[in-house]
């Protein structure tokens, strides 16, 4: 917290040395060995309330829900390696891939961005960004980036939840500033982009079921959570290819629905190295997942098998943090992180998994909020 933020964006000190000695080559050594030991420590460091976020607390008043093993094969057999863990995972993501069905679109390149509007806010650079998301289908971002950043920085995919003003409140332009998300992590030396769901069809107001019957129409086979998934990994593919960007360094968070594109994000894209996703009901009975712009009523049904423990599990190892204040989250949804963190130590200790619930309902505490950011500031 205290680094400046050139520092932060991967500043080193090589430029140090190099000017204040005359043995170049002696200076690029050692900064060379001085960044290969920041960049150890940096990835060996923990969160210092680890060990509190992966306690059961307060049991839930209704029963826990049934959640099928993760570590069992076909067979029967106990997964105890992780080359057999990599075989039931892509069985689990074949699953899930199959289940929300195709796009008639596949990503390409990152599109290109237009520059609509641009401010700068202290020491962040703030632009309105429009890009095609599908051929002849525009939607709209906001880019944030340190103004004074040297080196590269770390990036952070932020999702905006169900408000109007959409992507003006990860900005910081709208709503209460403990959901300025995308701002907040800009000001601590991150680049940020927040992009528009696709059931807003401006910056301005929802129309959820009139952009359901578009989306639908355009990609019969294809269910919500598709679209959201394909939307938010094309945010990665344009905050990846920012030259500000260390693309070895993303992470993303969001509230409510953004918590919920969150969770598909981080379990289908290994590119983000952490994960915050608040109060978005990791059950699929915990919230409205059954709406037809998120998986639609076929998970009502009683052949319908899968749970969310899957994803949390297909996310591993990066640190994945569940915010909750049950209300969407909450007690309830320990049994969830309890499912998912064997697979997680598999990889090794510390599992970097675990549940923080702040019992104040659907909101970000400030405190939750600066724990939060401390989380991505750890491990991106």
């Amino acid at each position: 917290m205290k680094q400046d933020q050139g520092t932060r964006c991967g500043a080193s000190r090589r430029d140090f040395l190099t000017q204040s000695t005359g043995a170049v080559a002696l200076a690029i050594g050692l900064a060379k060995t001085s960044l290969a030991v920041d960049e150890t420590a940096r990835r060996s460091r923990d969160v210092p309330w680890l060990a509190e976020v992966q306690q059961p607390g307060e049991p839930p008043a209704a029963p826990a829900p049934v959640l099928s093993p993760l570590l069992v094969d076909n067979d029967g057999r106990q997964i105890t390696s992780l080359d057999a863990w990599r075989k039931r995972r892509s069985a689990i993501a074949a699953g899930w891939l199959d289940f929300l069905g195709p796009l008639e679109v596949r990503r390409g390149d990152p599109p290109r961005l237009e520059v609509v509007e641009e401010d700068v806010v202290g020491s962040v650079v703030r632009k309105r960004v429009r890009y095609a998301i599908e051929p002849g289908l525009n939607t709209e971002a906001y880019l944030l980036h340190p103004r004074d950043a040297s080196g590269k920085c770390p990036g952070a995919v932020v999702f905006h939840s169900t408000v109007d003003h959409s992507i003006r409140q990860p900005a910081g332009l709208e709503g209460v500033p403990e959901k300025h998300f995308g701002l907040k992590l800009a000001q601590r030396g991150f680049v940020t982009f927040s992009p528009r769901n696709f059931l807003w069809p401006d910056n301005g107001r929802i129309a959820a079921q009139e952009e359901t019957k578009l989306f639908q129409q355009r990609h019969p086979k294809a269910k919500g959570m598709a679209k959201m998934l394909f939307d938010a990994q094309v945010a990665v593919d344009l905050l990846a290819a920012q030259p500000q960007v260390d693309p070895n360094r993303l992470c993303c968070v969001g509230h409510s629905l953004g918590a919920k594109e969150v969770l598909y994000l981080a379990a289908f894209d290994e590119r983000l190295r952490a994960t915050v996703s608040s109060e978005g009901g990791i059950g699929t009975k915990f919230s409205n997942w059954d709406a037809a712009w998120y998986l639609g009523s076929s998970i009502k049904n009683p052949d319908f098998k899968r749970e969310h423990h899957e994803l949390l599990a297909l996310a591993a190892p990066h640190p994945f943090l569940l915010v909750g204040g049950d209300s969407a989250d909450g007690a309830a949804s320990w049994p969830f992180i309890e499912a998912a963190l064997p697979v997680y130590r598999l990889f090794g200790e510390p599992a970097r998994l675990g549940l923080l619930n702040h019992r104040k309902g659907h909101l970000v505490p400030p405190d939750v909020e600066l724990r939060i950011l401390e989380w991505l500031e750890t491990y991106c």
